[in-house]
Formats: structure tokens, sequence, C-alpha cells
């Protein structure tokens, strides 16, 4: 042990029980200075400390605020009123819809179920320009009808009537440099809430997975997806479908970047756009059982993307060939037939 000299005084000490704590700290301070501070991660490995913090970083006002800066959209309402009735509230809520959906497995013949006991779903969508938003918008949709259980499952957000959403952000001047510009800075948050479940899942990739220019209008279109997979149903092939984002993007050169359209619907390995019964099923399953990812690295959302592009590829090519293998048979069948017809009349 060290001594120090009696004119130097010993070095102080804390007191396990005293100020030294975390308890000592007052809990206003707490929660007003320190706790509303942090990111939504954070706070929630702070609540595993210890079972006072747990209580303060579980409070309500603190998830809301958190989740109103990460996702502008809830702060309507609507979407207010629904997440109260979530079993932790706010908390429930980012819970459920941070992390990133993560190439879910469903259920075999998951679309021959019966569909779920859904009223509505509710979009709660941001897009946003180097972490700023720039489109916030909340859209009801309903499922009780005919219609929506056997028709194509789709949203629009922007009608169609309406020219664009002005975003404040000037565009680049080069056709290149525009593509590079909306893939290095666009990012999108698709949440979708059923309030009769009290669930929710994000399905967006947060990044673009593909821009791209349409041929004919020249407009920027960046495409979020995320793929979901099935089990192996026949032999070694394996279902997958897909949640596909379209945002389109516009403007004059040397003007500012509009959001003209932004869409979303679900799609199987063929192409087809799944109905409304097949979708609800599969967004309660995701809901209920989904794998999730903390991370937001498009690189993997894009590995995702070309495997299920590739995927898709290769299922064509098979189903061309059987066809093309089929329609063989039937010509040389035919021929047969048709020289077995004229032997027999030949020979009579």
């Amino acid at each position: 042990m060290v001594a120090f000299p009696s004119s130097t005084p010993p070095p102080p000490t804390v007191d396990p029980i005293g100020d030294g704590t975390i308890s000592a700290v007052h809990h206003d301070i707490l929660q007003n200075h320190i706790l509303n501070r942090l990111d939504g991660p954070t706070l929630a490995a702070v609540a595993c400390a210890s079972s006072e913090l747990h209580g303060l970083s579980t409070e309500d006002k603190l998830w809301q605020k958190i989740c109103i800066d990460t996702w502008p959209s809830i702060n309507d309402p609507l979407t207010s009123s629904i997440i109260s009735t979530f079993p932790s509230g706010h908390r429930s809520f980012f819970s459920d819809s941070y992390p990133l959906l993560h190439h879910h497995r469903h259920s075999s013949h998951i679309l021959e179920r019966p569909s779920p006991e859904t009223t509505e779903l509710i979009s709660a969508v941001d897009i946003f320009y180097q972490n700023f938003p720039i489109f916030s918008k909340v859209e009801e949709t309903e499922t009780e009808s005919g219609w929506f259980m056997s028709s194509p499952f789709r949203v629009d957000l922007i009608e169609p009537n309406k020219d664009f959403v002005p975003s404040g952000i000037p565009q680049a001047s080069e056709n290149d440099s525009r593509l590079k510009q909306v893939e290095q800075n666009l990012t999108l948050s698709w949440i979708l809430i059923d309030p009769k479940q009290k669930r929710a899942v994000n399905i967006s990739s947060h990044r673009a997975v593909s821009v791209q220019r349409h041929w004919l209008t020249g407009e920027v279109q960046a495409k979020f997806a995320t793929i979901l997979a099935g089990d192996e149903e026949k032999g070694s092939e394996r279902e997958y479908v897909q949640f596909e984002v379209v945002v389109t993007c516009g403007g004059k050169e040397g003007g500012e970047i509009h959001v003209r359209d932004v869409s979303m619907v679900m799609e199987d390995m063929e192409g087809k756009t799944l109905t409304g019964k097949e979708s609800l099923v599969i967004l309660q399953e995701a809901m209920e059982r989904g794998e999730r990812r903390k991370g937001k690295s498009g690189k993997e959302g894009k590995e995702r993307f070309k495997e299920f592009l590739e995927r898709r590829k290769e299922r064509k090519e098979r189903i061309q060939r059987r066809e093309k293998i089929l329609d063989w048979v039937c010509i040389a069948s035919g021929i047969s037939s048709f020289m077995a017809f004229w032997s027999y009349i030949l020979f009579q």
C-alpha cells in the first residue's frame, strides 16, 4: 500500500451507497437531461442495467419522443391513438417497427390459410433525404370488402391528379449524378400497422436496392424491396415473395427534386401481384414470427434483391423450357396422328 505524506490529502473515495451511484441522481435529471437524449437501441440497453433504470427507461413519453423523431408520420392523431393501445405503447411500437424485416420464412401452404380478422391496415410512410424528412403520410386501407380480398394488393400514396410533392432539395445537373444523388441520400420507412392485432412491421429495405431512370419520362425511380422466404414446397424449390416500394422523383434541370409517386405492392416469384387476402396472411405471419435484423445496411438488402431476381429469372427460363418441350410433344403427337390417319386411308 502506498503511504501518502501527512501534508497531502488522501484521494477522494466513492461511497457505493452514497453520492457516487446512479441512485443519487434525481429522477427528473435522468429523464429530462440524460435518457431523453438517447436513441431507441441505447435506451433499451439502459433499461437492462438495473430495476431502477428499467422503471425510468420504460416511460412512454421517452419512447414517444424517440418514435416521432424516427418516424415523423406517426405524430398523426390516427397513429397516435392506435399506438396508445399497444401492450407497452410506443415502446412496443418501436420494438415492432425499428428492426427491419429479415428473410422471414412462412409456413407451407400459407396462402391457403384463412385470412386473419383484420379490419384495416395503416401505412405510416416517411421518406428522408440525408436523414432529413421530405415526405410523410399516413394512409388507411380497408381489408374487409370482397373487392380488397380478391384484387391485387397495392397502396398509392400520392393522388393521380396531384402533380408532385416538393422536397426543397436541389438536384444534380447531370443525369448520372442524379441517379447517384438519389441512391446515396434517399431512405425510406414504410410501417404497416394492424390496429386490431396491435402489431406493426417495417417492410422497407431502408435504402434503395435499385435506382434507374424511367425509359419514357426520364424520371428517377428508386426501388425499395424486402424479400420474404417460404418453405420448400416442390422438390428443392423454395418460394419467395417481395414487398416492393417504388419512389418516383422528377423535376426540371437546375430545379429541386419532386416526389411524384410512392406506391407499394407485394409480388411472388413469377412477378404476379398478390391479392389482398394472400397479402394479409403473409403480413400477419411477418408481424407475429418475422425474423428481424437491427442493422440498416443497404448492401445486405441489395444482395437479397439480386438473389431474388436471379431466382425469378431461373424460374421463368425453366417454365419456358418446359413449355417449349410441351409444344414439341404436341407437334410430334399431331404429326404422328396425321401420318397414322393418312396411312390408314392409303392402305384401305
